[in-house]
């Protein structure tokens, strides 16, 4: 492509300088700005990812054991999973069980859970509130999460079940 021809006039070479210069700072722009993925997960896919792993029997489901540290963070919020870890922690010293004694995602030590149903409401764009209903061995059971988006992805600020939150039961409110 010729980018200037002596033949063409001087508005026309004007025109195209301004487009070329018009792209060139496009093309810079979109250089500098943060990186549009795909691969990205939506707090629904995020969330989704999470409640597969219970369908089923707490005998055949996985489920997501906070087994470590890094597990816990993975899924928390550095402030929710500050107050996870230092419960554990101060249980283990004191070999009693931790105050969070079953599993947060499902407000329950077993289950058996058939289907999953997702609602994700986006508050702004770093954060959204779900409702997650299923029914844990036939009884029905509604989760509200408090979903926040950082720099790793999506996390997990709070979980309100029927009686509390998993925030409010840790920091002893």
């Amino acid at each position: 492509m010729t980018i200037f021809n002596s033949g063409e006039s001087s508005a026309m070479s004007v025109a195209r300088r301004r487009f070329l210069a018009g792209a060139a700072f496009l093309l810079a722009c979109l250089a500098g700005a943060p990186p549009l993925s795909a691969d990205e997960p939506s707090p629904e896919s995020f969330l989704k990812a999470i409640y597969d792993r219970y369908v089923g029997d707490a005998k055949t489901a996985l489920g997501i054991p906070l087994d470590s540290d890094r597990k816990i963070r993975r899924y928390f919020t550095p402030e929710l999973a500050a107050l996870i870890i230092k419960d554990r922690k101060e249980a283990a010293q004191r070999k009693e069980p931790p105050t969070l004694d079953g599993d947060p995602f499902v407000d329950a030590q077993e289950w058996h859970i058939a289907a999953v149903s997702i609602a994700v409401s986006r508050e702004t764009a770093d954060k959204a509130l779900a409702t997650v209903s299923f029914k844990n061995l036939d009884t029905p059971v509604a989760l509200r999460l408090e979903l926040i988006h950082a720099k790793d992805g999506w996390k997990i600020g709070d979980i309100r079940w029927p009686e509390g939150s998993l925030r409010a039961l840790l920091s002893g409110q």
